[in-house]
């Protein structure tokens, strides 16, 4: 029998991994980007100081050998959080049944939680490096980035919501994936009426877009590697707890 422990310790173990493999990923190929983005900064703020604030000095908090291991440390973090969400999530919607297509099941909701918690957002506001926005905005790009991801999140529901209630009454697959995608327009469409952002993006369009395909990598490496490690593990319970068990022959 599934339990709801079972199942946090088994997004734990996946988000970790997850997490670990979105921090090596970035650390190999983000970080580099990201290394230019900081150069370039770095280079702006020190001309602009060398104008306003002769002088003036800005020591470093944190070297970049530091923020490295500080961002595959906060990667596998961020995993174990969203890996125990991952848990909760597929105990409430599989409560009933937890043990009928593990598999697929974890793929679907790691696919749909990737879309609500980060594509879809990302599509309004994409990921900038640094100096890439005014520091004076950044609790108002916080909440605005929130909103979307609620948003987004309502949306799939929605959908999901949708795709069930018209299975129970028979609509035929075209019906259903129509019914999907209307509801994914009209969640993109209230995306985009809330309001943007005008700050200046003052890096290279190259690196820019660079670093936006390589921040939507990293959230499909956390995603894809939490939601086959929870699949796997599932898989593994099951097929363990459907083996016949051993019996004793005769004397």
């Amino acid at each position: 029998m599934t339990t709801l422990r079972t199942l946090l310790g088994r997004g734990l173990v996946s988000g970790g991994l997850g997490g670990l493999a979105a921090g090596a990923f970035s650390y190999l190929l983000a970080e580099p980007v990201m290394d230019r983005a900081v150069r370039l900064e770095s280079a702006r703020v020190a001309a602009e100081g060398a104008h306003s604030h002769a002088g003036e000095h800005h020591a470093e908090v944190f070297t970049r050998a530091t923020q490295h291991l500080g961002l595959v440390v906060g990667t596998t973090v961020a995993g174990l959080a969203l890996g125990v969400l991952f848990a909760l999530a597929y105990a409430l919607l599989y409560r009933r049944d937890p043990t009928t297509d593990p598999w697929g099941r974890s793929i679907r909701l790691a696919a749909a939680a990737f879309t609500g918690v980060y594509l879809l957002p990302f599509l309004r506001y994409p990921a900038n490096p640094p100096g890439g926005g005014d520091p004076a905005t950044i609790q108002v790009r916080t909440a605005t980035w929130l909103g979307a991801i609620v948003i987004s999140l309502l949306g799939l529901v929605a959908a999901w919501r949708a795709q069930a209630h018209l299975a129970q009454r028979g609509a035929p697959a075209r019906v259903r994936q129509l019914a999907t995608a209307g509801l994914l327009a009209v969640t993109l469409v209230l995306l985009f009426l809330l309001p943007g952002t005008a700050d200046p993006i003052e890096v290279p369009a190259p690196l820019l877009w660079g670093f936006r395909l390589l921040s939507v990598s990293t959230q499909a490496v956390l995603w894809g590697v939490l939601g086959v490690t929870f699949g796997l593990l599932a898989e593994h319970t099951a097929r363990a707890a459907r083996a016949p068990s051993p019996t004793t022959a005769p004397a």
